[in-house]
């Protein structure tokens, strides 16, 4: 595919041959680039290739109910704006899709002026999304962006810094544990950007195998390796004119990192196999959980990598940092699972909301959302009560005691404390050493030391 802007990707999923080819050679005059799928699977392969803009949908398939797939379209590609065709339309039917979140829904036979105009209705309605203003004050801090939650200060400050950062063009590192929402805050710079209207492209660089890597960045022509069956268009193709996101670029290889360092100074890049030359313009955003600069000193990550892409850091907070954040972040959660799963869960009693902001929440953001996912559809009751908390949050070890009746060298004190940090940081090294004061190569000789237990 070459690249273009995402509001002109359109898919095409109907089993009639003649309708996918009369709905394709009428859309692709209307300058829109068209894919084709005869079945879901042809669609979902389609899909994990690359983002659509928009998605005609027939709700007659060989292989899976349209309807099933609409659902499944909805919770994995929410940018996706999907059409539902039918040759046996009912109300029942149509009223079925809209609620499930199709945008609207087309009639066998249907004239060439209907499909231009819902077409046209759909690419309007995703820039409309794009780029409409949340009034909640608390999202993103007044920004606009109601997928981010936060009023501490911690949150504010980041806010402050997306605000700065997104006019510009500059390279942006994102560092912060997993689960607090780096690749939320790339997508925020990027809709706050002159590049909104054009691609975000995210790379998950921890889920791409090496040996395909480098093909899947920077494409391939015919016959540069075995399997190369046809000329593939990369990533950087698809990003050019937007913004591409390096999700956990720790795991990018040595190798790999050193042409990126030439992508991001020379702005152009070859495809594997070729010779020629193409100019790029994106912008890039990367994030990273691991400490970069320790990365440098064991020489797994380039320094001079490290220098270009963080002209602009933006840290995010662990969620223990921002427990202020808890009681929002909690509120938006039961809206949002409630809605889902047509419950009526209400609040949060106030044990039960001291009990959550208490804890040290290691998966951050993200393990809160599950937990409040888990409360909503697992118990009973309007009001979270503490016992409908799992047990790991509301029956939580006590203070380390240090001392007792018995007699304890300063050896077994210091083996009893240190196992303790490690259990209250959930075994994370980083954390649990920054809080005893002493270097992680020597937490690491101390737990191998006592043989502590270091996974929970």
């Amino acid at each position: 595919m070459q690249a273009s802007d995402f509001s002109r990707q359109v898919l095409v999923v109907d089993d009639e041959p003649v309708v996918r080819t009369g709905i394709a050679q009428v859309l692709s005059q209307q300058d829109l680039v068209v894919a084709t799928a005869a079945d879901a699977a042809q669609a979902l392969a389609h899909l994990a290739r690359q983002p659509f803009a928009v998605v005609l949908l027939d709700i007659k398939l060989p292989d899976m109910d349209g309807v099933q797939l609409l659902k499944h379209l909805r919770q994995d590609f929410p940018e996706t704006e999907v059409i539902m065709i039918t040759g046996y339309p009912t109300i029942a039917g149509a009223v079925e899709c809209i609620k499930l979140g199709a945008l609207d829904y087309l009639v066998k036979p249907f004239r060439i002026e209907e499909l231009e105009a819902v077409v046209q209705k759909a690419r309007d309605h995703l820039s409309q999304k794009r780029r409409r203003i949340a009034p909640e004050p608390e999202a993103a801090g007044g920004l606009g962006l109601d997928f981010i939650l936060g009023q501490s200060p911690a949150m504010r400050r980041v806010f402050d810094k997306i605000k700065r950062a997104a006019p510009s063009d500059s390279t942006v590192l994102l560092t912060g544990e997993s689960g607090t929402g780096k690749e939320l805050v790339a997508r925020a710079i990027h809709l706050l950007s002159p590049r909104a209207d054009r691609e975000f492209v995210p790379v998950d660089c921890s889920a791409l195998v090496e040996s395909l890597l480098e093909s899947e960045l920077f494409g391939h022509v015919k016959g540069s390796f075995t399997g190369a069956l046809q000329t593939k268009h990369g990533l950087f193709e698809l990003a050019n004119h937007g913004t591409f996101f390096f999700d956990e670029i720790s795991n990018l290889s040595l190798n790999i990192q050193a042409k990126l360092l030439r992508v991001i100074q020379e702005r152009e890049f070859m495809q594997v196999g070729s010779q020629k030359r193409i100019k790029l313009d994106i912008r890039i955003i990367a994030s990273s959980n691991r400490d970069l600069n320790e990365a440098i000193k064991a020489g797994a990550f380039r320094e001079d990598l490290y220098y270009r892409l963080s002209v602009i850091p933006i840290h995010l907070p662990p969620l223990r940092e921002r427990a202020g954040d808890i009681a929002l972040l909690v509120d938006h959660f039961l809206r949002k699972y409630s809605q889902k799963g047509h419950r009526e869960v209400t609040g949060t009693s106030s044990q039960a909301l001291k009990l959550l902001s208490d804890y040290g929440w290691p998966g951050n953001v993200r393990e809160l959302e599950h937990t409040v996912e888990r409360i909503v559809i697992l118990e009973d009751g309007a009001i979270i009560q503490p016992e409908h908390l799992p047990s790991f949050i509301s029956q939580r070890q006590g203070d380390f005691q240090a001392f007792s009746d018995e007699n304890y060298s300063l050896e077994e004190l210091e083996k009893r404390y240190i196992q303790f940090i490690l259990r209250r940081t959930q075994g994370r090294r980083q954390e649990a050493a920054r809080i005893l004061g002493i270097n992680r190569k020597t937490l690491s000789h101390k737990i191998e030391k006592y043989r502590l237990r270091t996974h929970w």
